[in-house]
Protein backbone atom coordinates (compact mmCIF):
# COMPACT_ATOMS: atom_id res chain seq x y z
CA UNK A 1 0.00 0.00 0.00
CA UNK A 2 1.14 3.73 -0.86
CA UNK A 3 2.30 5.89 1.82
CA UNK A 4 -0.58 8.34 2.71
CA UNK A 5 -0.45 11.55 4.53
CA UNK A 6 -3.25 13.88 4.69
CA UNK A 7 -1.32 17.32 5.39
CA UNK A 8 1.16 17.42 3.11
CA UNK A 9 2.31 15.36 -0.27
CA UNK A 10 4.41 12.37 -0.11
CA UNK A 11 5.30 10.02 -3.01
CA UNK A 12 3.59 7.12 -3.64
CA UNK A 13 5.83 4.44 -2.72
CA UNK A 14 6.72 0.80 -3.38
CA UNK A 15 8.23 -1.70 -0.44
CA UNK A 16 10.50 -3.66 -2.43
CA UNK A 17 13.53 -4.15 0.29
CA UNK A 18 15.76 -6.97 -0.59
CA UNK A 19 17.31 -9.20 2.38
CA UNK A 20 20.87 -7.93 3.76
CA UNK A 21 22.51 -11.23 3.72
CA UNK A 22 22.80 -14.73 1.92
CA UNK A 23 23.63 -18.09 3.01
CA UNK A 24 26.62 -19.22 1.14
CA UNK A 25 29.26 -21.99 1.90
CA UNK A 26 32.83 -21.53 2.58
CA UNK A 27 35.86 -23.96 3.89
CA UNK A 28 37.62 -22.38 7.09
CA UNK A 29 41.60 -22.48 7.73
CA UNK A 30 41.16 -26.41 8.95
CA UNK A 31 39.93 -26.97 5.43
CA UNK A 32 36.48 -27.61 6.76
CA UNK A 33 33.31 -26.63 4.77
CA UNK A 34 30.95 -24.31 6.95
CA UNK A 35 28.00 -22.23 5.97
CA UNK A 36 28.58 -18.22 6.84
CA UNK A 37 26.67 -15.37 5.75
CA UNK A 38 27.54 -12.27 3.17
CA UNK A 39 26.81 -9.60 2.19
CA UNK A 40 23.96 -8.46 -0.33
CA UNK A 41 24.58 -6.38 -3.40
CA UNK A 42 22.71 -5.68 -6.44
CA UNK A 43 22.18 -2.67 -9.12
CA UNK A 44 19.85 -0.69 -9.07
CA UNK A 45 19.30 1.97 -12.19
CA UNK A 46 17.58 5.39 -11.12
CA UNK A 47 15.15 6.54 -13.01
CA UNK A 48 13.25 10.10 -13.34
CA UNK A 49 10.41 10.35 -15.80
CA UNK A 50 12.08 8.01 -17.84
CA UNK A 51 15.41 9.50 -17.81
CA UNK A 52 18.55 7.31 -16.30
CA UNK A 53 20.13 9.27 -13.94
CA UNK A 54 22.80 6.82 -12.47
CA UNK A 55 23.20 3.38 -11.43
CA UNK A 56 23.87 2.68 -8.14
CA UNK A 57 25.42 -0.73 -6.22
CA UNK A 58 23.21 -1.68 -3.14
CA UNK A 59 22.41 -3.77 -0.10
CA UNK A 60 18.86 -3.15 -1.35
CA UNK A 61 17.60 -2.88 2.16
CA UNK A 62 16.06 0.60 1.25
CA UNK A 63 15.43 1.30 -2.19
CA UNK A 64 12.89 3.71 -2.23
CA UNK A 65 14.30 5.57 0.63
CA UNK A 66 17.66 5.44 -1.09
CA UNK A 67 16.20 6.93 -4.48
CA UNK A 68 14.82 9.67 -2.30
CA UNK A 69 17.78 10.85 -0.59
CA UNK A 70 20.08 10.83 -3.75
CA UNK A 71 17.80 12.79 -5.69
CA UNK A 72 17.72 14.77 -2.14
CA UNK A 73 21.19 15.29 -1.95
CA UNK A 74 22.31 15.75 -5.54
CA UNK A 75 19.52 18.95 -5.49
CA UNK A 76 18.45 17.12 -8.66
CA UNK A 77 14.78 17.35 -7.28
CA UNK A 78 14.35 20.18 -4.45
CA UNK A 79 10.89 18.90 -2.65
CA UNK A 80 9.99 15.63 -1.72
CA UNK A 81 6.30 17.19 -2.34
CA UNK A 82 7.58 17.14 -6.75
CA UNK A 83 7.55 13.33 -7.06
CA UNK A 84 4.21 11.67 -7.46
CA UNK A 85 5.45 8.27 -6.75
CA UNK A 86 8.43 5.71 -6.27
CA UNK A 87 8.12 2.52 -7.60
CA UNK A 88 10.99 -0.20 -7.30
CA UNK A 89 11.13 -3.00 -9.81
CA UNK A 90 14.39 -5.58 -9.17
CA UNK A 91 13.37 -7.67 -11.98
CA UNK A 92 14.84 -5.00 -13.99
CA UNK A 93 16.81 -3.60 -11.23
CA UNK A 94 15.61 -0.39 -11.52
CA UNK A 95 13.66 2.09 -9.46
CA UNK A 96 11.33 4.40 -11.54
CA UNK A 97 10.90 7.97 -9.85
CA UNK A 98 8.13 10.02 -11.47
CA UNK A 99 6.92 13.71 -10.81
CA UNK A 100 4.57 15.69 -10.45
CA UNK A 101 3.59 17.53 -13.22
CA UNK A 102 5.07 21.00 -13.25
CA UNK A 103 7.23 19.78 -10.19
CA UNK A 104 11.27 19.78 -10.25
CA UNK A 105 11.42 22.83 -13.11
CA UNK A 106 15.38 23.14 -13.47
CA UNK A 107 18.19 22.81 -15.82
CA UNK A 108 18.03 19.11 -15.54
CA UNK A 109 20.21 18.59 -19.04
CA UNK A 110 22.61 21.73 -17.39
CA UNK A 111 23.03 19.55 -14.05
CA UNK A 112 23.35 15.82 -15.55
CA UNK A 113 26.58 16.61 -18.59
CA UNK A 114 28.70 17.76 -14.81
CA UNK A 115 29.48 14.64 -13.33
CA UNK A 116 32.26 13.71 -11.11
CA UNK A 117 33.43 10.70 -9.47
CA UNK A 118 34.23 10.33 -6.03
CA UNK A 119 36.00 8.30 -3.94
CA UNK A 120 32.87 6.68 -2.46
CA UNK A 121 33.09 3.18 -2.23
CA UNK A 122 32.23 1.67 -5.29
CA UNK A 123 32.63 5.11 -6.78
CA UNK A 124 29.96 7.31 -5.83
CA UNK A 125 29.20 10.52 -8.38
CA UNK A 126 27.73 14.17 -7.49
CA UNK A 127 27.27 16.60 -9.79
CA UNK A 128 29.30 19.78 -10.03
CA UNK A 129 26.68 22.47 -9.62
CA UNK A 130 26.04 20.41 -6.00
CA UNK A 131 29.36 20.86 -5.33
CA UNK A 132 29.52 24.43 -5.83
CA UNK A 133 25.83 25.41 -4.64
CA UNK A 134 27.45 23.51 -0.70
CA UNK A 135 29.54 27.20 -0.23
CA UNK A 136 26.31 28.67 -0.19
CA UNK A 137 25.49 26.45 3.31
CA UNK A 138 25.74 27.63 6.57
CA UNK A 139 24.76 25.03 9.52
CA UNK A 140 23.75 26.41 12.99
CA UNK A 141 26.39 26.28 15.86
CA UNK A 142 25.73 23.55 18.14
CA UNK A 143 27.14 22.19 21.27
CA UNK A 144 27.91 18.76 21.90
CA UNK A 145 29.34 17.54 25.19
CA UNK A 146 32.29 14.98 25.00
CA UNK A 147 30.13 12.40 27.22
CA UNK A 148 28.05 12.60 24.35
CA UNK A 149 29.85 11.39 22.05
CA UNK A 150 31.26 8.83 24.14
CA UNK A 151 27.98 7.32 24.98
CA UNK A 152 26.74 7.36 20.87
CA UNK A 153 29.55 5.72 19.85
CA UNK A 154 28.88 2.89 22.45
CA UNK A 155 25.10 3.45 21.40
CA UNK A 156 26.28 3.13 17.99
CA UNK A 157 28.25 -0.43 18.18
CA UNK A 158 25.11 -2.23 18.57
CA UNK A 159 23.56 -1.48 15.51
CA UNK A 160 25.68 -3.15 12.70
CA UNK A 161 24.20 -6.18 12.61
CA UNK A 162 24.75 -6.94 9.13
CA UNK A 163 28.56 -5.73 9.44
CA UNK A 164 28.97 -8.43 12.57
CA UNK A 165 27.44 -11.31 10.63
CA UNK A 166 28.42 -11.00 7.17
CA UNK A 167 31.35 -7.95 6.85
CA UNK A 168 31.93 -6.04 3.01
CA UNK A 169 29.18 -2.80 4.49
CA UNK A 170 29.06 0.32 5.91
CA UNK A 171 26.72 1.88 8.67
CA UNK A 172 25.48 5.62 9.12
CA UNK A 173 23.40 6.91 11.47
CA UNK A 174 20.86 9.32 12.39
CA UNK A 175 21.12 10.69 15.76
CA UNK A 176 20.46 12.98 18.54
CA UNK A 177 22.66 13.23 21.87
CA UNK A 178 23.26 9.93 22.60
CA UNK A 179 20.39 8.36 21.03
CA UNK A 180 20.40 6.38 17.41
CA UNK A 181 17.29 7.83 15.80
CA UNK A 182 17.80 5.60 12.47
CA UNK A 183 20.58 2.87 11.32
CA UNK A 184 21.48 2.20 7.81
CA UNK A 185 24.43 -0.37 6.36
CA UNK A 186 24.82 -0.51 2.96
CA UNK A 187 27.68 -1.67 0.77
CA UNK A 188 28.84 1.91 0.49
CA UNK A 189 28.68 4.80 2.89
CA UNK A 190 27.05 7.15 0.40
CA UNK A 191 24.18 4.78 -0.28
CA UNK A 192 23.26 4.45 3.49
CA UNK A 193 23.26 8.50 4.04
CA UNK A 194 21.41 9.22 0.94
CA UNK A 195 18.66 6.28 2.54
CA UNK A 196 18.62 8.16 5.58
CA UNK A 197 17.90 11.73 4.13
CA UNK A 198 15.86 10.03 1.97
CA UNK A 199 13.38 8.87 5.28
CA UNK A 200 14.03 12.24 7.04
CA UNK A 201 12.63 14.23 3.41
CA UNK A 202 9.45 11.80 3.55
CA UNK A 203 9.30 12.53 7.60
CA UNK A 204 9.82 15.97 7.25
CA UNK A 205 12.65 15.90 9.74
CA UNK A 206 15.11 18.83 10.89
CA UNK A 207 18.99 18.12 10.77
CA UNK A 208 20.00 21.26 13.19
CA UNK A 209 19.95 19.19 16.35
CA UNK A 210 21.00 15.81 15.01
CA UNK A 211 24.45 14.43 14.57
CA UNK A 212 25.55 11.91 11.34
CA UNK A 213 27.41 9.23 12.41
CA UNK A 214 29.08 6.74 9.82
CA UNK A 215 31.71 4.03 9.71
CA UNK A 216 33.47 5.32 6.61
CA UNK A 217 35.72 8.36 5.70
CA UNK A 218 34.71 11.77 6.04
CA UNK A 219 35.69 12.72 2.53
CA UNK A 220 34.13 16.09 0.41
CA UNK A 221 31.21 13.98 -0.37
CA UNK A 222 30.17 12.92 3.24
CA UNK A 223 30.39 16.72 4.28
CA UNK A 224 28.42 17.89 1.12
CA UNK A 225 25.67 15.21 2.58
CA UNK A 226 25.73 16.54 6.11
CA UNK A 227 25.29 19.61 4.55
CA UNK A 228 22.40 18.84 2.19
CA UNK A 229 20.79 17.21 5.46
CA UNK A 230 21.47 20.46 7.30
CA UNK A 231 22.95 18.00 9.90
CA UNK A 232 25.52 20.34 11.96
CA UNK A 233 28.18 17.30 13.41
CA UNK A 234 29.30 14.11 11.45
CA UNK A 235 31.09 11.83 13.76
CA UNK A 236 33.14 9.11 12.10
CA UNK A 237 35.55 5.87 13.42
CA UNK A 238 37.44 6.61 10.39
CA UNK A 239 39.75 9.71 9.09
CA UNK A 240 39.07 12.64 6.93
CA UNK A 241 40.15 13.89 3.81
CA UNK A 242 41.74 17.65 3.00
CA UNK A 243 38.68 18.45 1.24
CA UNK A 244 36.29 17.34 3.52
CA UNK A 245 38.32 19.18 6.22
CA UNK A 246 38.04 22.73 3.71
CA UNK A 247 34.45 22.16 3.28
CA UNK A 248 33.54 21.41 6.88
CA UNK A 249 35.14 24.67 7.37
CA UNK A 250 33.35 26.52 4.92
CA UNK A 251 29.82 25.51 5.91
CA UNK A 252 30.55 25.55 9.33
CA UNK A 253 30.66 21.81 10.06
CA UNK A 254 31.92 20.06 13.45
CA UNK A 255 34.20 17.30 12.29
CA UNK A 256 35.13 14.65 14.47
CA UNK A 257 37.13 11.50 13.34
CA UNK A 258 39.04 8.45 14.46
CA UNK A 259 36.40 8.05 17.39
CA UNK A 260 36.66 4.77 19.06
CA UNK A 261 36.44 4.04 22.51
CA UNK A 262 37.70 6.73 24.25
CA UNK A 263 39.87 8.32 21.61
CA UNK A 264 38.54 10.98 19.29
CA UNK A 265 40.34 14.21 17.55
CA UNK A 266 38.16 16.86 16.38
CA UNK A 267 39.51 18.62 13.13
CA UNK A 268 37.19 21.30 12.87
CA UNK A 269 34.45 23.11 15.94
CA UNK A 270 36.66 22.10 18.70
CA UNK A 271 34.55 25.15 20.45
CA UNK A 272 31.55 23.63 20.40
CA UNK A 273 32.61 20.76 22.52
CA UNK A 274 32.00 20.64 26.24
CA UNK A 275 34.81 18.91 27.81
CA UNK A 276 32.80 17.34 31.20
CA UNK A 277 34.44 14.05 30.73
CA UNK A 278 38.33 15.05 30.46
CA UNK A 279 39.21 12.63 33.56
Amino acid sequence: MPLVDTKRKIPEMSRAGLSPTHSVTATDENGQQRAVQVAGEAPLTLKVDGREIVTLMTLGGQPEALALGYLRNQRLVRDVADIHSVQVDWERETVFVKTREGGAEFDRERILGRRIVTTGCGQGTIFSCTLNDLYDIRLPAVSLKQSDIYGLLTEVAHHNGVYRSAGAVHGCALCRSEEVLMFVEDVGRHNAADAIAGQMWLEDMPGADKIFYTTGRLTSEMVMKAGQMGIPVLLSRSGITHMGLELAQAIGLTLIARAKGKHFLVYHGAEQIEWDATD
